[in-house]
């Protein structure tokens, strides 16, 4: 009988009822929480065990609903970004404007993927290019469709070139940035090496997913997302005849200014996903009468695009539960201490992966980079003064601990997002980037050891 992967739901909710379980096992405990520079950081001397809270049956029920309400805004952000591209698809405006940009490349279509993975890994280790990636996801899964490859090909150049530069970030705000902070360490101190680090992981990143994409194209059966593929609407493949009609260049410019207020927006304004929500309304609202549609049919193909996108909205709620029973347990703190421990009595080069190790597990339990650095950071910068490891290594150490799980881990709720709008289950995603993952953690490890091994500071 031939083994088949668990659904998503499925396998979110075994790992929700691990969770519960393990609340029976692993002690309750926090650390004190310190107030500086406006963050709240966790004081490294100050664990002690509290009253036990496990989780009960009405726990695990109540942890979906109760998830929900946490990421509330990123579920209806999917469906306003859902709805907004549904009424833009209806006008015809993303099909007829990807057909001509195909027929224009001509024969230089090859240099689309690796050229656009890299425009997102940019974007990624400059400005913390993450959530941003979303509304590009719908255009680029049409667009490699078109190009002959698969919708996977459309979502990695998003979510994995941007993830890329995310995790081998040179300046990123949300995390070097915060982290550097809290360990003392100069504001974006180490800039060189960073940057060598970030060249080294985009270039494997372009190859990995360029390589793919090659193979799909000749043979597209090959692909784990083909039968999923059959099932979306056809992609036109005779360029020849491409043409754009005036409303539908009205709706795509007006498409390019909401997209510059959304990198404007996120680079200067500090926009978050509530102010992103309210751009991709205004542009379903606006678009649909540019495009020649009706209020009416405006409206009802919102609600069409919305609606697709239940089943991807939906589970991010349900990620965020597994969450919701640790934190209701006050076990989290409890995993930090312990894992910190692990590496306490290494020798120093096998600290470095000792701390490396805690970062990678720790992201799956904190997704959130800011609330990595200020649970971990403070623990782990005094510890690692005592392992002979240096602060920067140390913050580099989380830096690929926290970034490159994030488009992997089904806890991340900006990434099951993407997953949502891609309509690929997590199962299939994870199979295919784990080789790349893996690759990742790889160049990681040994530029954290050469960083360890030449000192690197300041300190």
């Amino acid at each position: 009988m031939k083994f088949r992967v668990p659904h998503t739901y499925v396998l979110l909710f075994s790992l929700l009822i691990s969770a519960a379980i393990s609340t029976y096992f692993i002690p309750a405990g926090e650390y004190n929480r310190l107030e500086k520079d406006g963050r709240k950081i966790v004081d490294p001397n100050s664990y002690h065990l509290v009253a036990p809270n496990p989780s009960g049956i009405d726990d695990v029920f109540m942890a979906f609903p109760n998830g929900l309400m946490e990421v509330a805004h990123i579920v209806f952000y999917i469906f306003i970004v859902g709805g907004a591209f549904g009424v833009i698809t209806a006008t015809g405006a993303i099909e007829a404007g990807i057909n001509l940009i195909v027929r224009r490349v001509g024969k230089y279509q090859g240099a689309v993927v690796p050229v656009l993975t890299l425009v997102f890994a940019i974007g990624g280790g400059s400005f913390g290019m993450a959530e941003e990636t979303l509304p590009f996801l719908p255009a680029l899964v049409v667009l490699s469709r078109s190009l002959g490859y698969d919708s996977l090909v459309g979502g990695a150049i998003a979510l994995v070139g941007a993830n890329a530069g995310f995790g081998a970030a040179v300046l990123n705000p949300f995390t070097i940035g915060v982290a550097q902070g809290i360990a003392g360490l100069p504001l974006f101190s180490g800039f060189e090496y960073r940057a060598a680090i970030w060249l080294a992981i985009t270039v494997v990143t372009i190859l990995y997913v360029s390589r793919y994409a090659r193979r799909v194209k000749i043979f597209p059966e090959s692909s784990p997302v083909y039968a999923i593929d059959q099932q979306r609407p056809p992609v036109q493949k005779d360029f020849t005849q491409a043409r754009l009609s005036r409303q539908q260049a009205m709706v795509l410019l007006l498409s390019a200014i909401a997209f510059g207020f959304l990198i404007i927006g996120a680079m200067r304004w500090n926009w978050g996903i509530n102010e992103l929500s309210g751009l991709f309304l205004a542009l379903a609202i606006l678009s649909g009468p540019l495009g020649g549609l009706s209020l009416n049919a405006t409206a009802e193909k919102f609600i069409e695009g919305a609606a697709s996108l239940t089943g991807g909205a939906l589970v991010v709620g349900l990620a965020r539960g597994i969450l919701v029973v640790l934190s209701n347990a006050r076990v989290i703190d409890t995993m930090m201490m312990t894992l910190s421990n692990l590496v306490q009595h290494l020798p120093s080069e096998a600290s470095v992966i000792g701390i490396y190790f805690v970062q990678v597990i720790l992201s799956i339990v904190v997704p959130s980079g800011g609330g990595q650095a200020a649970l971990s950071i403070p623990i782990l910068a005094p510890l690692s003064d005592l392992l002979g490891v240096t602060r920067q290594t140390m913050v580099l150490a989380y830096q690929f601990g926290d970034g490159f799980t994030n488009i992997f881990t089904p806890t991340q709720g900006y990434f099951m997002a993407g997953l949502a709008l891609l309509k690929i289950p997590w199962n299939i995603w994870a199979r295919w980037l784990l080789p790349l993952l893996c690759i990742w953690w790889g160049v990681g490890l040994v530029a954290l050891l050469a960083a360890h091994a030449m000192l690197w500071g300041p300190f």
